[in-house]
Order: C-alpha cells, then sequence, then structure tokens
C-alpha cells in the first residue's frame, strides 16, 4: 500500500459512532488538491417541485458511510489503496436562490476538475447534476448512465421555469453537454404527465431503459449495453436514488413502486467496470422521509460500490499510460 494516500479510521481502533463525520471516514480536506477522487457534498434541493429534504442527503449519506470498510468483499478492491481519495467537504450553496445555487455548485466542482481530480458527489436534488455536468464537460459533451426512476428531460414547470429537478438533461443536451447518442437512462418507471413525455428525449437519440425492459433482460445485458453505447469515451454516471423501489428505499423525493432491489443496483454499478469516468453522483436522499436510516445507506453503499469501480478504472488507466 502506498502510504502517501489517504486512508479511513480503523473502525477496529475507533468505534464508528465516534470522530469526525466524513464520507467513509477518510480526511476531511480542504482542497483537492492531490487527489485521484474527491468526495463533496452538495446540499441543496432548490429544484425540487414536491418533497424537499435532498438538502440534508450529504450530512447523513456520511453518518451511514461509517459502516464501510476498506475492501470490495466480490472484487476485492481496495479503493484507499490504488487512488487518493479524501473528503472535501460541502460546497457553498445558496438555498434561497436558485441561480445563484447553480453557479457556486457549478464554480466548486469546476475547482474539483481543475486540480485534477474526478468528483464523485452526493446531492442534493437531481437538479444539481446539472451544474456538475457545466464544470466537467465545459469543452466537449460526455456520454451518461443514468440510473433513476424518472427520465428528467420534461421542459418547463410552474408556467416557464426551466430549472427543476425533473428538467436537467434536457437543459443539459440543449447546452451541449451531453451527447445523446452516448446516454442511457436505465429503470424508467411510473406514471407520467402525457403519453408523449419521452418523445422529445427519445428524438435526440436518447436510449430509455425502462424497468419492464431490465426485467425482462436482467442486468448483465442492459449494462452489456450501456456500456457498448457510451464506449470508451468520457462518461459520467449519475444514480438517482429512486430507482431502488421504495420498499428499500423510502427517504426520496419522488417515490415509484416497482424499482430496483438494492442488490440489483449494486450488481449493475459493479458492471460499470472500465468505464472511462468523467465524474459521478448519487442524488435524492431525502432523510426527513427515510426509515432508520435505510436510504441513506443506501445512498452510502451506492457511493461505496462507484468508489471501486472509480479507483480501478484510474489505477488501469494510469498502468496502460
Amino acid at each position: 500500500m502506498d502510504n502517501s494516500l489517504f486512508q479511513p479510521v480503523d473502525a477496529a481502533q475507533v468505534p464508528r459512532f465516534a470522530g469526525l463525520s466524513t464520507f467513509m471516514r477518510l480526511p476531511a480536506v480542504p482542497t483537492a488538491k492531490g487527489l485521484d477522487i474527491a468526495l463533496v457534498g452538495i446540499p441543496w434541493d432548490g429544484g425540487t417541485t414536491n418533497r424537499a429534504g435532498a438538502r440534508h442527503g450529504p450530512r447523513e449519506i456520511r453518518n451511514q458511510s461509517s459502516l464501510m470498510r476498506r475492501a470490495h468483499h466480490v472484487s476485492g478492491t481496495e479503493p484507499f489503496s490504488i487512488a487518493n481519495v479524501a473528503d472535501v467537504g460541502d460546497l457553498s450553496v445558496n438555498p434561497i436562490n436558485l441561480l445563484d445555487g447553480l453557479k457556486r455548485i457549478e464554480d466548486g466542482i469546476a475547482a474539483i476538475v481543475a486540480q485534477g481530480a474526478l468528483p464523485l458527489a452526493a446531492g442534493g436534488d437531481h437538479l444539481t447534476t446539472l451544474p456538475v455536468l457545466r464544470a466537467v464537460a465545459p469543452k466537449e459533451p460526455v456520454g451518461m448512465i443514468h440510473f433513476d426512476a424518472h427520465s428528467d428531460t420534461n421542459d418547463r414547470y410552474f408556467g416557464d421555469n426551466p430549472y427543476t429537478h425533473g428538467t436537467p438533461f434536457r437543459r443539459a443536451i440543449e447546452e451541449g453537454l451531453l451527447d445523446p447518442k452516448r446516454v442511457v437512462q436505465i429503470g424508467i418507471r411510473g406514471s407520467i404527465y402525457e403519453p408523449g413525455e419521452h418523445d422529445w428525449a427519445k428524438a435526440q437519440g436518447v436510449r430509455i431503459i425502462y424497468m419492464e425492459e431490465f426485467v425482462r433482460r436482467g442486468a448483465a445485458a442492459v449494462m452489456q449495453e450501456a456500456s457498448d453505447l457510451v464506449g470508451d469515451k468520457p462518461t459520467y454516471v449519475t444514480f438517482d436514488i429512486d430507482c431502488i423501489d421504495p420498499s428499500m428505499a423510502p427517504g426520496t423525493g419522488t417515490p415509484e413502486l416497482g424499482g430496483f432491489t438494492t442488490r440489483e443496483a449494486q450488481e449493475m454499478v459493479r458492471l460499470l467496470d472500465g468505464l472511462h469516468f468523467a465524474g459521478a453522483d448519487v442524488v435524492e436522499v431525502a432523510p426527513p422521509f427515510d426509515l432508520g436510516g435505510m436510504t441513506a445507506l443506501a445512498g452510502a453503499t451506492m457511493m461505496f460500490e462507484l468508489l471501486c469501480v472509480m479507483a480501478r478504472s484510474l489505477a488501469d488507466r494510469k498502468a496502460r499510460g
């Protein structure tokens, strides 16, 4: 193990309920300088249209992430031994000004990217992903693998408001941040506003895999298609916790029945191995609606799963030169 890499606090030496509450008990650092992967909180839900509360997600995900240990039990990956990872804290947000909030998030992620680290963020509602994409794709569009119950490609809400957690990927495509032909959305389900709600996204080239198709085909086939679709170019991964069934993740803003089990979600993230990551996030964990911290634990677990595949991908790319 490289002794220069940051390491989590050992739970066999300091109990999990003690010490600073950081992502996976890693050191808290002021900037992303020298990091390969920066764990960052985005405590902002200014795009929420109904059940607010995801602004509290990063704090509770940090708390539940104390349950994460050093090594992945399936792959054997020890992410903290092959990548330099730390908690860079929460981004500065503005809970009462939407546009300023978006700009603050963009600037905060841009600072991480400028220091050479990949962001792995905990939101926050799904609108937070739009300014993150503005920061990670300022020059050319990236691909995206998107786990969600909702497509989030609607246009306007409440009159002419273009920015809600139901619109981020329409805006991202319009702004040239995403290559729609390299975007796949997995797990989409639930009632919709009108029969043609997803027509715009499909017309741009977005591949929508509804939950029913996932059930028919299974995780391996779906993720193979997703990997083939995005190819070896930079790709962002966004994981909305409401893709998991609310029986296992009730603490979210827009729960939809018929979702993934936590086991299926873990399997899919593990199948991202080898992806060329541009960054990743876990969003829409809303602790005010949670039960016993189970949704925040699901969010923390998905962050650890993402961290493992991100760290391994970085290490492999460095080895290849």
